[in-house]
């Protein structure tokens, strides 16, 4: 498989003199094209600061991040926004569209970003909104449409740009259950079938087994569960 990304040695810490306080310690991980990880662990333990940190949103205290090969150049501000708007997709817990644009638009956007094509972006657009059940909110506004739908719009546009790697933040927390898997499965399909790295944090460990690859953080620690005992041990701590 082709490595996509690349954690070495990536530790943060907040803090100076003698108050400081290690959230991540050498955390040093790779990522394959077509891999979809989930990252665990309780409240506070690192992770959204580690998928900050994938994400280019914040720079790592110590280490490297690389990106196809690329070290990220993280006091570089250009360099990093493009990086965002090539590289990378990102779902927020809250979908975060543009309130005044319409679905077609908040779409279309990430696509200029990029530097697409104008009719590339129609082709890619319209194939999304065909794949993610949209279509008949193309012209509608975010207010418009429900929970779930936000959340589609909201891989749609993640994906648009066809990213190498795709990072959410809880992206069912706001949702019910069946509502919350149908996104993460629509997720993973559309992540797989671009073959772009998959990263999701989640409290909700009855997803953990429709991911190929467990990650859990404790006290900043990061470690691999193996698929199959974390599997059972869900069936056994869900009521």
């Amino acid at each position: 498989m082709k490595s996509i990304m690349t954690c070495k040695g990536i530790a943060k810490s907040y803090g100076t003199g003698d108050i400081v306080e290690l959230v991540l310690k050498r955390v040093d991980l790779e990522f394959f094209e077509g891999q979809a990880s989930v990252l665990v662990g309780p409240s506070g333990s690192g992770k959204t600061t580690l998928l900050s940190i994938l994400g280019c949103l914040l720079a790592p205290s110590e280490g490297q991040l690389l990106i196809a090969d690329d070290t990220v150049n993280f006091s570089d501000k250009s360099s990093l926004t493009e990086v965002r708007r090539q590289k990378l997709g990102f779902i927020f817990q809250h979908a975060q569209l543009l309130p005044f644009l319409t679905i077609e638009e908040n779409l279309a956007i990430v696509g200029r970003n990029a530097g697409m094509q104008d009719d590339d972006i129609k082709q890619r657009l319209d194939g999304l909104l065909h794949r993610l059940e949209l279509k008949a909110m193309r012209y509608k506004h975010p207010a418009q449409l429900s929970g779930g739908q936000r959340q589609r719009v909201a891989i749609a546009r993640a994906l648009l740009h066809r990213p190498s790697i795709v990072l959410a933040d809880e992206p069912t927390a706001a949702l019910d259950w069946n509502t919350g898997k149908t996104v993460v499965e629509l997720l993973l399909e559309q992540a797989r079938m671009e073959k772009a790295v998959l990263v999701v944090v989640t409290h909700d460990t009855r997803m953990l087994p429709l991911f190929d690859r467990i990650l859990s953080i404790a006290d900043g620690i990061l470690s691999e569960q193996a698929q199959t005992a974390a599997a059972e041990n869900i069936f056994y701590t869900q009521p």
